[in-house]
């Protein structure tokens, strides 16, 4: 069982990775990483949705007829992203009124679609669970690798708070907050990504 849940991680956070393996969830990526508290939110939401919706279609799985597996799927999901759009707008309302309409996006997110379909729906439920988990952290590493580069090149600041070296010589770069500033930075993090995790012919 140990062994399992290592190799769940592993595919999960680096060599099946949703974002630069899969290229899964792109969209909430490039729109919610100018900031890195919007994106640990986002990160929070997706790591939650996937893990229990993962779990829940697991533990329904030979109770779902095949012709509608994909609607309850989906109202499974959307069941749980109304429970982080709650929780993020009374955590913190500020934030939510940015990424609020992401959140709503989670519900079609590929990458929790994907899991479900492919890995929970054939899958006991603690190994579900697991996958869950290990796509929503490798999902998160990309985020917020991201979210920490846009926001101090960007921004000048990280959390909000603005960096010592900004008033002395840093000249914010707007495009990095601007959506090209984004791509670039997906393509970078894919690039390195790929050329680290990819496996070797």
């Amino acid at each position: 069982m140990i062994a399992d849940s290592k190799k769940i991680f592993k595919q999960g956070i680096f060599s099946d990775n949703p974002i630069y393996r899969q290229v899964l969830g792109i969209c909430s990526a490039l729109a919610v990483t100018n900031l890195l508290a919007n994106t640990l939110f986002m990160c929070f939401g997706v790591i939650f949705t996937t893990a229990f919706s993962n779990l829940t279609v697991s533990l329904l799985r030979k109770h779902i007829p095949q012709r509608i597996r994909m609607i309850v799927q989906v109202l499974i999901i959307a069941s749980y992203v109304m429970m982080v759009d709650i929780t993020i707008n009374a955590m913190a309302p500020d934030i939510h009124r940015f990424i609020g309409p992401y959140v709503g996006l989670i519900i079609t997110n590929c990458i929790i679609m994907g899991r479900a379909e492919a890995f929970a729906s054939q899958n006991k439920p603690i190994p579900s669970f697991l996958d869950g988990i290990a796509c929503g952290l490798g999902y998160s590493m990309v985020l917020i690798a991201i979210a920490i580069v846009r926001e101090i090149s960007g921004f000048g600041t990280l959390l909000g708070y603005a960096l010592p070296a900004t008033d002395l010589w840093w000249h914010q770069w707007t495009i990095m907050v601007m959506p090209p500033g984004a791509f670039f930075m997906l393509a970078i993090v894919t690039w390195i990504a790929r050329a680290k995790f990819e496996p070797k012919e």
